[in-house]
Parts: structure tokens; sequence; C-alpha cells
């Protein structure tokens, strides 16, 4: 697809003045002129440079789940491929998951800032699996990371050869014209659209001005507060998500699915089910027993119809409190014992967590003479290719996966069992099929955040933390998503055994923002088979709820007032910014009522820094947030309006997790089954968020999982000062 010989912009040294932006590697980025007819890009990031910024918030030097996902990158591969259409649009697609976190939106200003097209003509389309990729994987916050430079780069050369093209065809200094609203301009009012002067500028080889993205203080998209670019499609119900799409002859499909978690089935009557007229076929899966009907309510009255008898899962007989027992036997001993101060203890335990995206789990599949074609919302495509694959007996190669948007992800489109489910059921039965979880298969039998439990030991010398220790013991972690394949791929020496790369990660991920003497965290993993996934923030959604929620408490153990306390052992000077905003702007200790109380919280990871202060109201049976205060330091800012929009989604998860919504596990299956026993918080039991930006650099810092954990340590906090009750198990109100 590629011309090697028309390779351009940070592949190789370029003309004078062809610089990248600050902190970018002379061969970090890489891009080419594709060999079309009309102007096409494709942009990579290379291998040969450190992420720019690597350490800007001071914490030290560490690694987070972005970095990580950021060393995969292959230069051999491409990020984006973005063109200028004959209708005078630029269309750009993108190797990742747009699943409402706004990265379309993002992308496509910043191709409108340097190419100076208008924001309504950039089209952002989302890639299919691309098995010469070895990262198409969305998750650790890494999108705008990655791209942001590489796609300004591409887009300024793009630019520059349009300039060219116009300068060539009009006799005129290229340095005399300019773009703006998707078209190039000369001073004496002289205009062509990108798409009239597209095919010359494909045939530029050296741009007549240097390729060189804008200044910062002559950017007028980038920053300015833009609203989602799919909006008008989406308030008129017009955008499509896989359930949507017209794939003809696609037949709907549902799977009745075993009472505990992982059961099989054992034998199967289906003949009350055939023998309804709108029942087209009747499957067995090795985790179910597919329907298909002509429509969904057909195969819903089908999957009812049958006669199944089940074979216990793995987890038969288990229920939260054996879990947690295993749990609390795993924690490993703390090293530094409380001889030199005084100790600080906390013992803490999270529920099991479903994912529930609006969106539940779906998948089409058309598998027929020897290939596959399957649409599927996933985070990490090329494994789904793999993996579906293998499971209807193909090579990767037969197989085409097209990535829709999804609605909701939060790590739960890490696997990919809708589309395994799809391919077996339409090559069993030679039809295209469209299979939908419904919201009890997705409550059930989804993924969920795992179960964990934590012993914290802090201490403390007059008001100095001289050691901190926290064990953390969870189920083990399936990370069988692609990550540690693309990172053997790209040449990365990784721990030999999946123990290790899981203890890797969380050493390198999780870490304090204090100043808290010898820190040491350990993390401990016991076998529970109950399906689990990533969830938004990793570790960090319990591991750094725990600890924030630690520094509250020894912060009463010292005599200070939480802020005081944070204020004077936060180590870098970018977190303590965020603090003196949210402190500030929320009227931090203020007077408040008995029974009422603020909390706040902080978090720094993904290169970014973020401060909750929330207000509850307690003196009911139920608590009510009455305010939420957040102030975030990303970098610098592509789009003000998507990182409130992120911020207030953080606040929706932390309430409802630390309240009320989580999972029991009884007798090997799970309790809940929907929005009516899974208490996520509704619209009414959630106060305007407000968020204030801070900037103190120019890096691109990560948002998508940032917020949450301060947000869900902050209401803890504010709960445990409104009450005098230490909370220590959540969600508080799970019940038994």
């Amino acid at each position: 697809m590629l011309n090697d010989e028309l390779r351009t912009g940070f592949a190789l040294p370029g003309p004078p003045g062809d610089e990248p932006p600050t902190g970018v590697g002379r061969r970090r980025v890489l891009t080419w002129l594709v060999a079309a007819p009309a102007l096409t890009m494709a942009v990579k990031l290379g291998l040969d440079g450190k992420p720019a910024a690597a350490d800007p918030l001071g914490l030290g030097e560490f690694v987070d789940i972005g970095d990580l996902l950021y060393a995969v990158n292959l230069p051999t591969a491409l990020d984006l491929v973005i063109e200028v259409t004959p209708d005078n649009r630029v269309v750009a697609a993108l190797t990742r998951l747009e699943s409402g976190q706004g990265i379309t939106t993002m992308m496509a200003m910043l191709l409108a800032e340097e190419l100076g097209a208008r924001l309504s003509d950039v089209d952002i389309t989302l890639a299919d699996a691309d098995p010469l990729e070895v990262l198409m994987f969305t998750g650790g916050s890494n999108t705008a990371r990655v791209l942001y430079e590489p796609t300004r780069i591409a887009a300024s050369g793009m630019r520059a050869r349009l300039v060219t093209a116009a300068a060539n065809r009009w006799g005129v200094p290229a340095g005399r014209l300019i773009t703006k609203d998707t078209k190039v301009y000369a001073p004496d009012g002289r205009s062509a659209t990108f798409a009239e002067l597209s095919g010359d500028a494909a045939k530029v080889l050296t741009p007549a001005i240097a390729p060189k993205p804008k200044p910062d203080s002559e950017c007028t998209v980038i920053g300015k507060p833009t609203g989602r670019i799919e909006t008008p499609e989406l308030v008129r119900g017009q955008a499509k998500y896989t359930l949507d799409l017209d794939v003809p002859g696609a037949l709907p499909t549902v799977v009745a699915r075993p009472p505990t978690i992982g059961g099989t089935v054992q034998s199967v009557d289906d003949s009350a089910a055939r023998a309804l007229p709108g029942v087209v076929a009747v499957t067995r899966l090795p985790t179910g027993v597919a329907v298909t009907g002509r429509t969904f309510h057909d195969a819903f009255q089908g999957r009812d119809a049958l006669t199944v008898r089940w074979k216990p899962g793995p987890v038969a007989g288990m229920s939260d409190g054996d879990i947690t027992k295993k749990l609390k036997a795993a924690a490993l001993p703390f090293l530094v014992p409380p001889v030199l101060g005084k100790a600080v203890d906390g013992t803490f335990d999270f529920a099991y967590l479903s994912h529930s995206p609006m969106e539940v789990r779906v998948a089409i599949a058309d598998v027929q003479g020897g290939k596959a074609t399957v649409w599927l919302p996933s985070q990490a495509p090329i494994d789904a290719q793999n993996k579906i694959a293998a499971a209807v007996g193909l090579l990767p190669t037969a197989v085409t996966v097209h990535v829709p948007r999804a609605g909701g992800a939060f790590g739960g489109r890490l696997t990919h069992e809708p589309g395994i489910e799809a391919a077996e059921v339409s090559k069993k039965i030679g039809r295209p099929v469209k299979l939908m979880w419904s919201r009890v298969d997705d409550m059930k039998h989804g993924r969920f955040r795992l179960a964990s439990h934590h012993e914290v030991r802090a201490v403390v010398q007059g008001t100095n933390v001289t050691s901190f220790e926290h064990r953390c013991a969870t189920p083990e972690m399936e990370f069988d998503h692609g990550l540690g394949e693309a990172a053997t791929a790209a040449g990365f020496s990784l721990p030999p055994t999946r123990a290790a790369l899981i203890q890797a990660a969380f050493q390198l991920t999780q870490q304090t923002p204090y100043h808290f003497g010898l820190v040491n965290q350990l993390l401990s993993e016991v076998n529970v088979p109950i399906p689990n996934a990533t969830w938004r923030s990793v570790y960090s959604g319990q591991v750094a709820v725990t600890n924030e929620i630690m520094a509250d408490e020894i912060a009463k153990a010292v005599g200070q007032d939480p802020l005081t306390f944070r204020r004077a052992k936060v180590k870098a000077d970018a977190v303590r910014g965020v603090l003196d905003t949210v402190a500030d702007k929320g009227d931090w200790g203020r007077s408040m009522p008995e029974g009422t109380a603020q909390g706040i919280a902080l978090h720094a990871e993904y290169k970014s820094a973020v401060a909750f202060l929330v207000e509850l109201d307690c003196r009911e049976e139920q608590p009510k947030a009455t305010k939420i205060v957040a102030a975030v330091d990303v970098g610098l800012c592509i789009n003000p309006r998507g990182v409130e929009a992120q911020m207030q989604g953080a606040a929706v998860d932390a309430l409802s997790t630390i309240f009320w919504a989580g999972n029991h596990i009884d007798d090997g299956a799970v309790r809940e089954s929907s929005f009516s026993d899974f208490r996520y918080a509704r619209m009414r039991q959630v106060p305007s968020t407000t968020v204030h930006i801070n900037s103190t650099s120019s890096h691109i810092g990560g948002v998508g999982e940032l917020g949450y954990p301060a947000a869900a340590a902050a209401f803890a906090n504010a709960y445990a000062r409104a009450t005098g009750k230490k909370p220590r198990s959540f969600p508080i109100f799970h019940g038994a």
C-alpha cells in the first residue's frame, strides 16, 4: 500500500525548518505519502524515543498503563490514514474504538486545526482490524498521548503540499498562501478547495514551505470547548451502532445461558423451540444454546421454550464470603514493624462490579465460503480477529473485523465473547446472524471488575509518615486481550510468566503522589474463575481509592486538616495546583450542618492530575450528594468540553460504586440481573459537576481513566466526616 520512496515527514531527516514539535524525536514520528490519485498520508509513532514530557508532574520516573501502550507501537504499522476526498472532505481512519469518550472529536479538531479545514468537513472513521498493526488497542488513556503529535505532523505535511500545489498553479510564492475553511487562499482572493488541489498535492515530494505544525499561539481550534462531532446524529437517532447496521440476511440470535457462572450444557431438548414458527435454528455452543429467529422476539420466545439441563460452573458453591476469605488469606504481611512510630491501619474490601455499558454486548457475523466477516465494537480488534479465527477454524487473514462505534465500554469490550459466539452460530447454520446479549446476560455472564481486599499500614512520627505499606489481594486478572502479545512482537522483554507480568504492571503503575517515606505496595492473586476485565482506572480504581481514604485517616491521626496534610506531603507542584484550585473553588472548610460534610481527594496518573471536592448530606438513611467540584491538569487540553464530560462521568461512576453499585456472588451465580437491582445513580441523585481546568505545561496527558479514583475517595471521605463511620467495604450500602 505504501510507496517507501515517498516516505516523508519525520521518518528521515527533512529540509531545514522541518522540525517536530518540542519533545518529539527526529525518528519517532513516521509519515508516508500513500500512492493514491488524491492526497493521502499515513502516520505512525516510532520507537526511537521516549514519550515527550515523560514526567511532567515531577513524580519521579514511573510508568503507567498508558506508557506501556505507548511503547509497543511499531514503526511499520499505521495508526492513522488521512485523505482528502473528491467531495472536499478530510477523512481519517482511526485505529481506536470510539465508545463515547470523544476521541473522534479530538482527532477531528487536530486535523481541522493543522490543515485549516472546517471541523464540519472532517470525518473520523474507525479502522478495521489490520493484522499488520501491532496495537489497535483502546485503553490506558493513551489515544491523545500517542496520536497528538503524529497527527499534527501528518496534517502539517498535507497542508504544505496543498499550499505548494496552489502556488504552482497560480504562480505565486507559497509563503503568501493560507488555508482556511477547507480551501487554499491567495492574497488576491483566489481560492481552491482541498479537493481541487488534491491530485496535484499528491505528487509533491518536497513542499515549498516547511511541513511544520502551527505554534500554539496560532491555534484556533485546539483548546476551544467543542461539542461532539456526532451530536447531531445522536440526538436525531441517526447514529448507527452494531445492531442498527443493515447487514443483508442477518438473523436475530440470542443465547440461553446457565444459571451459574461458567456452567455448560449437559443436555437440551429443543423440540418445543423448533416448533415455533419464528424460530430458524437452534445451535449448541460451548457457552450455551443459541436460538436464531426471524425477529428478536421470535428468538427470545424460542430461547424460553428450550429445556436445558446444565452442568454447574467452576465457582458453584462459592459465595461472597468464601471469596473474601480467600482474598484475606492471600494478603501478604507487612514488612515494617511499627516500633519507631504510631501505626495507622486500615482494611478494605471491594465487591465485584459489572461493566454494564448502556449498549449490551453485541456482534454481527457472516461466516461462509471459508471467510468470516464480523462487526464487533472492540477495544482490541486484532486480538478479536485472532480469537474468532481460532474459534471457527480459519486463518486470521480470512477474518475481517469491522469496528462500529460502541455505546460505552469501560474495559468490558477488551474481550470478544459476542463476536466468537456470533461467528460460531453463523458457521453452523450457514447464514449471517445478529447476536445480542440481553441485559440479564450481560449482568450475570459478562465481565467484572475484580473484587479485592486491601490491608494498609502507615507509620507516623509527629506529622511525618515514615513508611506506607499496601497489600492488595485480588482474583487472578485475565490479561489475554493482546497487550502482552503486542509488546512481545514489538521486541520488548516481558517477564516469562503471566503472574510476573501482572506483578510488574502493578508495581509500575501504582505510585503514591505523597512523600510517605518508605513506600511498599504488593499484589497477591488467588484463583477465583469468575470472568473479569480491567475496569476504568484498572488497579487505581481500588488501590488509589484506598490510599486516599487512608490519607484522610492519617491526617486525622496526626491532628491535621485533610487539605493541609495533603498540601504538605504532595510531591509535585502540578498536583498541589489542582488541590488548591478545587479547595478554593469548592470553598473547602466552610461551616456545614451536622450530618453533612465535605470530602477531598486527589489522583495523579497518565501524566495528569486531578482533585475532587464533594459535599454529602447524610442526615437521612441514604446519603445525598449536593456538590461536586473537580480540578484537573492534563497539560495541553485539546478539548475542554471533552475533559469536563470525562470528569462528570467519573463522578457518576464514583458516586454509584462507592455507595450502591456492586455485584453479589451467591452459590456461584450473580445475584443482580439489571439496573433495577444493580443500583447505579440516577440523574436525580447527581448534582451538577463543576470542572476547572489547570494547565501548567504543554505535554499531553490522559484523562479517560484519571478522574475516578479521586472522585470515589472524595465521596468515601465525605461520608466518613459526615457520619463518623470509617468506610471499609464498598459499595457501602451493598447489603447482605
